[in-house]
């Protein structure tokens, strides 16, 4: 009911032929907050309604029943950039641009498309640029939206967008599953495999998938849909021929009559009528294009004094091509706008916020909100979603012409944004890149405030997919040290939602650009944290190798602390091969490179996994020591993270001298602190000892559920090297309940997964515990 109020509202608006900011000013309501009434993400005051009616001179009393019945109506809140939804698939993610206002004329193809949707599982939708494709694809994916309710998705497959290629398949089907809450590491490497995964993931949904601006059938083959009942609406300036299933709809140049309904409608028809020649000269010169006539309405608009005659005039003046009127409405703009504009033609991502903006184009933060409204306002930038913008292909192109060929000041301007925005969220969340050599050259004037672990890791969520290709602009610029801060800073992002073989990657990237710049502390800082997305990806002799490398490195440069935490995760692998006196020798080595203050992370690391090394030897009274001096240490420097690990400890020597009950206090507190931190993998390691401290008590049926949760989060982050940890005591309480082909099939689980890891240690655990079930690794239990 909140969307059929909406659209109600929508057609209010476009009636009063009015803008979102002279709405703003006429009714005083923030453009912000009648931007989610007009698209029904919330239902607005009963007294905005009437002010809005009387603004159109429309009688506000027919929309009351209309209006107290949306109020009744659960309202979920669509996911937004700054804030995604916790379970967007579940919910019904909805990801679609905002539906245009002042959407004239294509009756007959939206008719048509609505009823394809109703028999056909993809529609393609061609014709040439700025002809309104992308505007009817998201209005009929609006109006189709309670038709498909897992979800209303969309892509920008940039297939004809200037100075970028054409996004890939394997990268459109990531990010199309990443919008369906698929982990990024559980995302295989294989494009077919991703495409396989796709179509499953879609077979069990009603969901409609705008696939914008592809620039063949070739890209868009692997996304379309398979079985099941879901829609892909995909948009092309090319006619997909050798797509035999898709129901093609092809766009014309709007009738000259639905071309003067929208010019009269985006030009708030004071104006634009009483001079049907002028206006009939206008509509030739534009080309009979929805984008070109938009923008000349809105240029008709903001000058007072002109008349349809003068625009028309303006238009003679030049080449009569979509590019010079977009041009033309560019010298209208005052020297910042059109700086601001050139500028964001320059942003390699999907879009920016206001923070971003500003950095690009170093102006105060105020400023940058201001102009960016001004563009939205003249048609030359797009509010995808509230506080975010993107700027349309066709004006890109413009902007990229109008822009400086020398584009690395503002590009590394930008970049440090993002750098400096990642360091804020590591600040607020656990401060793993402090003392780490990373260089902010050009401080940003303002970033946005984290008010803790919600907010920082909200902000990244929205912001990685960016900051990536963001990152790929740099390594192609040179831009070394950006490139090497940022790939070392992007850990704390991957660390906690999973995707450390993507972090290699981009490790890879940024040592080259350390060793240009012969920053061998920096070049150190990357070897080592290579080899954690290796040790973590499953490539233990690699991960070694980098670990051994970065000590000697960091010993060279005179980084103590460095060489500390490399021997720290020399002392890991250690324990993965089950060599814990050789892991606390090293460990030891550790704590003897770090100040006689004892205030530090690294002391509360190697403490903590000391007492790990002294649990798994049987030495509990020493491990007890070692872990409430970490604990203590944690506290002081008021690190959660840090003492949750170390909780785990006192929590695992307490369960090893027989005081189940203990343990499992120590383990709740423990899952409280990680869920307070937002790190998924350490929740789901907590979340394995409740239930070991359970299943000591007698509890089975509560330990399978706590185990079953655990292995849940770890297969959504698709870190496998956390699995076997996991499944190896899933297994012991399955055979304490009795289950005895549950506990087989997780045993050798994790067997298998040990094995290919390299995690030697665990192998053998699990190796022991099927043989006092009587089970060989590879056998069958119905064999027995």
């Amino acid at each position: 009911m909140s969307n059929e109020l909406a659209e109600r509202l929508r057609q209010i608006r476009e009636a009063s032929g009015r803008s979102l900011r002279e709405l703003e000013r006429a009714i005083h309501v923030s453009s912000s907050s009648l931007s989610r009434y007009l698209s029904g993400q919330s239902v607005p005051p009963w007294p905005v309604v009437v002010a809005l009616c009387q603004v159109a001179g429309r009688d506000p009393r027919p929309l009351r029943p209309l209006w107290e019945r949306a109020k009744r109506a659960p309202v979920t809140p669509r996911p937004s950039a700054s804030r995604p939804a916790a379970s967007a698939a579940s919910a019904g993610r909805n990801d679609l641009p905002y539906d245009i206002s002042a959407f004239t004329g294509r009756r007959e193809e939206l008719a048509a498309l609505l009823e394809a949707a109703r028999t056909n599982r993809m529609v393609a939708i061609d014709g040439m640029a700025g002809v309104g494709k992308t505007a009817l694809a998201v209005r009929a994916a609006h109006r189709l939206a309670a038709d498909f309710p897992d979800g209303q998705l969309y892509v920008d497959l940039h297939g004809f967008t200037p100075g970028r290629e054409p996004v890939e398949p394997a990268e459109a089907l990531r990010v199309l599953l990443s919008a369906l809450d698929v982990a990024s590491a559980r995302i295989p490497e294989a494009t077919s495999e991703r495409a396989a995964l796709w179509r499953a993931e879609l077979a069990r949904r009603r969901a409609v998938i705008v696939l914008d601006n592809a620039v063949d059938a070739d890209q868009v083959r692997l996304l379309l849909p398979g079985a099941g009942a879901s829609l892909a609406l995909v948009t092309s300036r090319r006619r997909m021929v050798e797509l035999d299933t898709v129901r093609p709809i092809t766009l014309e140049v709007l009738p000259a009559a639905d071309a003067a309904e929208l010019f009269v409608t985006a030009s708030g028809g004071a104006r634009s009528s009483g001079d049907p020649e002028a206006e009939a000269e206008v509509l030739r010169l534009c080309g009979y294009l929805p984008l070109a006539i938009r923008v000349a309405a809105a240029r008709l608009r903001h000058r007072p004094a002109w008349t349809v005659a003068t625009l028309a005039e303006r238009l003679r003046s030049g080449e009569l091509d979509v590019s010079n009127v977009l041009a033309m409405s560019l010298r209208q703009l005052d020297p910042a706008q059109r700086r601001m504009f050139r500028l964001l033609g320059l942003v390699p991502g999907e879009g920016v916020d206001a923070w971003a903006a500003a950095a690009l184009a170093d102006v105060p933060f105020g400023n940058a909100r201001s102009l960016l409204e001004d563009l939205v306002d003249a048609h030359l930038l797009q509010e995808s979603a509230a506080g975010r913008y993107r700027m349309h292909d066709l004006l890109r192109q413009v902007a990229v012409a109008e822009a400086s060929p020398d584009r690395s000041p503002a590009i590394a301007r930008l970049l440090d944004y993002y750098l400096s925005g990642m360091l804020a969220a590591d600040a607020a969340m656990s401060h793993e890149t402090a003392g780490a050599p990373i260089t902010v050259s050009y401080p940003p004037t303002a970033l946005p405030a984290f008010d803790g672990h919600d907010e920082a890791l909200a902000w990244l969520d929205a912001e990685v997919p960016d900051i990536v290709t963001a990152f790929e602009l740099a390594v192609e610029l040179g831009l070394d040290t950006a490139t090497a801060g940022l790939a070392q800073v992007m850990g704390v992002y991957f660390g906690r939602r999973g995707g450390m073989e993507r972090w290699g990657r981009v490790l890879d990237a940024a040592l080259p650009a350390a060793e240009r710049l012969g920053d061998r502390r920096a070049a150190a800082w990357l070897t080592y944290r290579r080899g954690i997305a290796r040790q973590f990806s499953g490539r233990a002799a690699e991960a070694s190798a980098d670990y051994r490398a970065a000590r000697a490195l960091m010993a060279e440069a005179g980084d103590r602390d460095g060489e500390g935490m490399a021997l720290q995760r020399l002392a890991e692998r250690q324990m993965d091969d089950g060599c814990f006196e050789e892991a606390i020798d090293l460990l030891r080595q550790a704590a003897d490179l770090q100040p006689e203050a004892t205030t530090t992370q690294g002391h509360v690391v190697t403490r903590a996994r000391i007492g790990h090394a002294l649990v798994q030897l049987g030495r509990f009274a020493e491990a007890h020591e070692a872990a409430t001096e970490a604990v203590k240490v944690a506290r002081d420097i008021d690190n959660l993270h840090l003492e949750t690990m170390a909780l785990r400890v006192h929590g695992a020597v307490a369960l090893g001298t027989g005081d189940a009950s203990g343990a499992l206090e120590l383990f709740r507190t423990a899952l409280a602190q990680t869920r307070a931190t937002g790190h998924r993998i350490a929740e789901a390691l907590s979340l394995t000892d409740i239930a070991m401290a359970a299943r000591a008590l007698g509890r089975v049926v509560e330990a399978l559920d706590h185990h079953a949760e655990a292995l849940r989060i770890i297969h959504e982050t698709g870190e496998r090297l956390r699995a076997a940890p996991i499944l190896i005591p899933y297994g012991e309480t399955c055979l304490a309940a009795g289950d005895r082909g549950e506990a087989a099939r997780h045993l050798r689980q994790a067997f298998d997964l040990a094995t290919a890891l390299g995690l030697r240690h665990l192998e053998a655990e699990a190796r022991r515990v099927l043989a006092a079930m009587n089970l060989e690794p590879g056998a069958d239990p119905a064999d027995r």
